[in-house]
């Protein structure tokens, strides 16, 4: 009986298996060592690959396609100078094989020197009709420079050779994304459309980028389309919730997100969102359910264990906040958010040198926000260490300069610390910068303010406020 056309390509790799069992030596032609070698490095069976590369080159000692195979293998194992010496060899009796110039371009690329990378691939496309691979490689290579204008033209190209080459046309969406192009990649995604009008991908994909434009309408169009195209697709259900949640329609966002999880295993994140949709409409109980739900789902997930600690805050029930947070801190200990977080509980339960640490990691793992100073300097006044305050406020300073409210604090501070000269330089700044913080100034530090100094200063602002 004849095999089915499809069947064929897997008879020489059973003969190949078979053989390596026996003592018995099989002969094969080298498009089937080729075909054979092929399906084992594109299943990641390397060894396999590499007995299929020997046996093929005893076989078949001048294929040139098989010891371009080899060549391959020796880069992927990073073997490159063994690789480049037999290119050597292979460029004088093959020297019009674009082959030899893609695995040229994958020693280069290997070594970070990608600008020779794009030249020896731009080479290898003079030399064949076959392109399509060769743009991929391109576009990879632009990406390691952070080009992101080629590389997004070399996307285009597979895009354009293979309409349904979802991975290049992810690629595409990526490079407007980064050049912040949002508009080109809208259009970009309506001409493809035009073509393929049923391409759930591409309706996601246009859906995101409304929704990165605020177009919450549009975006759900778009949305409703690829479900449409494909009504068991994931991605069109999760995205369509959140933009139903930042249009205020959480009952409907939780349709969307329930579906997700009566379509495929629940997740964690869905939970999670229907959890926040929950709390939104006031359904606590409904809403502490589905927090645990994303915890129990993925203990490991550090944003689950925030939004029970961010629920239990709002409920002002700061003991069981405290708790949760830890857990976040446990999964996530560099994380400056938890810190900042655990830094506004333990302020609430009025430990304030636990909230004085939790503001120092904060700002230690890379939180320089504004208020995450401001706080941390609030912290320190509360236990009166007024100078380390001072000190805090000055390193904020650093990355604030322009800060009116962090001179007004700063003023203040000085005038605790009977550095009332300091003060009076501070407070005039911070009112140039902006006077706005004068009222809050004066209820903080009333003491400092009922100084002749300051009477004039605030006599002067009066005038020119009215």
């Amino acid at each position: 009986m004849a095999l089915d056309a499809e069947e064929r390509p897997s008879q020489p790799i059973t003969k190949f298996e078979s053989m390596l069992k026996t003592d018995d030596v099989y002969f094969f032609d080298s498009e089937d060592f080729e075909d054979i070698i092929h399906h084992y490095l594109n299943n990641g069976k390397i060894s396999l690959a590499k007995k299929a590369i020997k046996i093929g080159l005893q076989q078949h000692p001048n294929s040139i396609e098989l010891k371009l195979l080899h060549v391959e293998v020796l880069v992927f194992e990073d073997k490159l100078e063994a690789a480049q010496n037999l290119l050597d060899e292979l460029q004088i009796i093959a020297h019009s094989n674009e082959e030899i110039y893609i695995q040229r371009a994958n020693i280069h690329s290997k070594k970070n020197n990608h600008p020779e990378a794009v030249k020896l691939l731009e080479r290898a496309l003079e030399l064949t009709d076959d392109t399509f691979d060769i743009y991929a490689l391109l576009g990879m290579e632009y990406l390691f420079m952070d080009d992101f204008e080629m590389a997004k033209k070399s996307f285009m190209k597979c895009v354009d050779f293979d309409e349904e080459d979802y991975s290049s046309l992810y690629n595409v969406i990526y490079c407007f994304e980064f050049l912040e192009d949002f508009d080109g990649a809208i259009s970009y995604l309506n001409d493809y459309l035009e073509k393929n009008p049923y391409s759930e991908v591409a309706w996601h994909q246009l859906g995101k980028q409304y929704f990165s434009k605020k177009k919450y309408k549009k975006a759900l169009t778009a949305y409703d389309f690829a479900i449409i195209s494909d009504d068991t697709f994931l991605g069109a259900y999760f995205e369509k919730g959140k933009v139903l949640e930042k249009l205020g329609k959480y009952n409907e966002a939780i349709e969307n997100y329930e579906t997700t999880i009566s379509i495929e295993d629940p997740t964690s994140h869905a939970y999670l969102r229907i959890g926040k949709c929950h709390e939104k409409l006031g359904n606590i109980e409904m809403a502490k359910y589905h927090y645990y739900q994303t915890v129990h789902e993925d203990p490991l997930l550090d944003k689950g264990w925030l939004a029970i600690t961010d629920f239990y805050f709002r409920l002002n029930n700061y003991q069981k906040a405290g708790y949760y947070i830890n857990k976040a801190l446990n999964i996530d200990a560099e994380n400056p958010r938890y810190w900042k977080k655990c830094g506004k509980i333990k302020n609430a339960l009025k430990k304030y040198d636990e909230a004085d640490y939790a503001y120092k990691q904060a700002i230690d793992f890379g939180d320089y926000d504004l208020d995450t100073w401001l706080h941390w300097a609030a912290v320190v006044v509360k236990n009166k260490e007024y100078s380390a305050a001072i000190e805090i406020l000055k390193q904020g300073r650093e990355f604030h300069p322009e800060e009116a409210s962090i001179l007004f604090q700063l003023s203040g501070l000085y005038s605790l610390v009977l550095n009332n000269e300091r003060a009076k330089v501070l407070l005039a700044e911070a009112i140039i910068l902006d006077a706005d913080g004068l009222p809050d100034f004066q209820i903080n530090y009333p003491k400092f303010c009922e100084t002749d100094w300051v009477k004039m200063i605030l006599k002067e602002y009066k005038k020119t406020s009215k």
